[in-house]
């Protein structure tokens, strides 16, 4: 991003980044997608909860295009999403993706995995894409693992590995599709450490996740999605002090208990 960019993108915080109008998508007859509208803020951190199955993980998904929809539209930074080709190649350079697992080049090196996006895609000169993976690398904890293999580190290590390969593309959105789930419990607090870090230096993310301490900290809104629709959304106060649909407090009133 250039000086003048920032200082535009600066000038207009808070304004749309991510549109959903009418999104609809479908598994064969399960309408997994139910005429979603939502609209995600420059520098807002967005939650998506909800049981399972209720299509939070196709939402998250469908903003990249790893999923497509049948009806409605969805737009980045004012443009529609491309279909296919070298210009959805460019969308996802914009879109960084953290996934359940790691996705890591398991034959590469850490910083092989970090560089690889920012020298193929975005063109850069090798020197600085080194430059770059290892303040990122510093920025999430790891900077001395750089050297070694995915297979060497913990899990809680590769997810956070996984974070910096995608900010090494200088996203303009973070999507996280339950960044924690296959991560052992005292793993999950430092990868989650990174994400609330990186929610308040002002990053874009929509967080599809069960951890409930991290959706009341970091979060700016909640969206909580039933059987393929958002049931409700609120700011984290309200929707877990006083949540307004019998869904959501059916939910709210299982996980809490434990």
């Amino acid at each position: 991003m250039t000086s003048l960019e920032q200082t535009s993108a600066d000038a207009r915080p808070g304004e749309p980044l991510v549109v959903l109008d009418g999104v609809n998508k479908w598994f064969g007859k399960l309408h997994v997608l139910q005429d979603i509208n939502l609209s995600i803020k420059r520098g807002e951190v967005v939650v998506v909860i909800g049981p399972s199955g209720s299509g939070k993980s196709t939402l998250c998904r469908a903003i990249n295009r790893l999923e497509t929809i049948e009806q409605g539209s969805i737009s980045l930074d004012g443009q529609p999403l491309p279909q296919e080709g070298r210009a959805l190649a460019n969308l996802r350079a914009d879109v960084g993706m953290v996934f359940q697992s790691f996705n890591l080049f398991a034959h590469k090196t850490i910083r092989e995995n970090v560089t690889l996006g920012p020298i193929k895609v975005r063109k850069k000169r090798k020197a600085d894409a080194d430059t770059r993976a290892r303040e990122l690398l510093e920025r999430v904890g790891i900077a001395k693992q750089a050297d070694k293999y995915p297979a060497q580190l913990s899990g809680g290590q590769q997810q956070r590995v996984a974070i910096a390969r995608a900010l090494a593309m200088d996203p303009k959105v973070m999507l996280f599709d339950e960044p924690t789930s296959a991560l052992d419990p005292e793993m999950i607090k430092e990868v989650l450490d990174v994400m609330v870090d990186l929610a308040q230096q002002g990053m874009t993310m929509v967080v599809v996740t069960h951890e409930m301490g991290f959706a009341r900290t970091a979060a700016h809104r909640v969206v909580f999605m039933s059987e393929g629709a958002i049931v409700e959304e609120n700011t984290p106060e309200e929707f877990f002090t006083n949540p307004q649909s019998d869904r959501a407090k059916d939910f709210l009133g299982k996980i809490l208990k434990h």
